[in-house]
């Protein structure tokens, strides 16, 4: 049986019409998951339109990865950005909308945070344990005093400008970008008042944020601060050592624990039992509280401070007043 070519016209635009049909349902039809909970995808850097088809087709978020491809053509100068994406069944998405989440990157956001007085180091590895980060290449860049200058930080690494804080990073982050944003954070919390009050005192930024890592180091409580940042004051105006413990720490490759004659004895920047006035940089990344105490300490004498082994410290103005305390406070049982 020969079709002639009003048959065959019509099958054609039947088979057409049944093409535009399904397409037409498959990237309008409601994208049913697997999981009630939803979906998270993660879509690399570098990954192409067939990759993420293929990606999307595999966790079972599309039905037909075809259909995903052909709207990316139909759809000119389509640019899927990499991250994380938390596909939610609730929304009733279809692969158009799909489409539409992941050209404007709606990735998912997570929670990380940096707890005060952390280090770089520290700082990479809570990064890496996340998955957030590589923590090697982290260190490399934090540490990158080009990339400190861009920022407009006068300094060899970017110890002391990495604000402590809460931050909701998307996975697939640059380290950079990590690191940008963080040192941004610091700069909203540093207030034009307290950058003149640093003039006033004849310190420069650097100067007060290396002060405040101190203070960070020797007390977790709030309220002892500015009696820290009083005694070091002191301590910087007489011209006396700052014998700040953590400064000695800072300078060492590795540290068991239990701080020795000995340690007080290296011979680094660092170590300000052997050096006098501030080290030359941050040993640790301040919070705010540490900064605002290095900016306004106290008005008091004190010049000593020791451990009371609780959390807290005895304060103390003279050496003979401070060695008493040590003894009572710091005596080996």
């Amino acid at each position: 049986m020969r079709l002639d070519n009003d048959e065959i016209s019509f099958i054609c635009l039947t088979l057409l019409v049944l093409f535009v049909i399904h397409i037409y349902v498959g990237v309008n039809a409601p994208l049913v998951f697997d999981n009630s909970k939803g979906k998270i995808v993660e879509i690399k850097k570098g990954m192409n339109i067939s990759e993420i088809s293929l990606l999307l087709k595999k966790e079972k978020v599309i039905p037909e990865a075809w259909v995903f491809r052909l709207l990316t053509r139909l759809k000119p100068g389509t640019v899927i950005k990499a991250g994380e994406y938390q596909l939610d069944t609730t929304a009733r998405m279809n692969i158009r909308q799909l489409l539409d989440i992941l050209q404007q990157g709606k990735t998912l956001c997570r929670k990380v945070t940096i707890p005060e007085g952390c280090t770089i180091r520290q700082i990479a590895g809570i990064f890496a344990e996340s998955g957030m980060a590589d923590g090697k290449k982290f260190v490399e860049v934090a540490n990158d005093p080009n990339l400190a200058r861009r920022l407009g930080i006068y300094a060899e690494s970017l110890e002391g400008y990495l604000f402590p804080d809460t931050y909701c990073f998307s996975k697939g982050l640059s380290e950079k970008s990590i690191i940008e944003t963080m040192v941004a954070r610091f700069r909203k919390i540093i207030l034009p008042e307290w950058e003149e009050r640093s003039r006033e005192m004849g310190f420069d930024l650097h100067q007060v944020i290396t002060l405040a890592s101190l203070i960070e180091k020797e007390t977790s409580v709030k309220e002892e601060k500015p009696l820290i940042s009083a005694a070091y004051h002191n301590r910087l105006r007489d011209g006396m050592r700052l014998q700040c413990d953590p400064t000695v720490i800072y300078s060492m490759e590795s540290f068991g624990g239990n701080l020795t004659r000995e340690h007080l004895l290296i011979d680094s920047p660092y170590n300000t039992y052997r050096r006098y006035g501030l080290p030359p940089g941050p040993i640790t990344n301040p919070g705010r509280d540490s900064i605002r105490a290095a900016l306004y300490p106290v008005k008091a004498g004190y010049r000593y401070f020791v451990s009371k082994n609780n959390g807290t410290h005895k304060f103390s103005y003279t050496l003979k007043e401070h060695n008493k305390a040590v003894e009572k406070y710091q005596k080996r049982r």
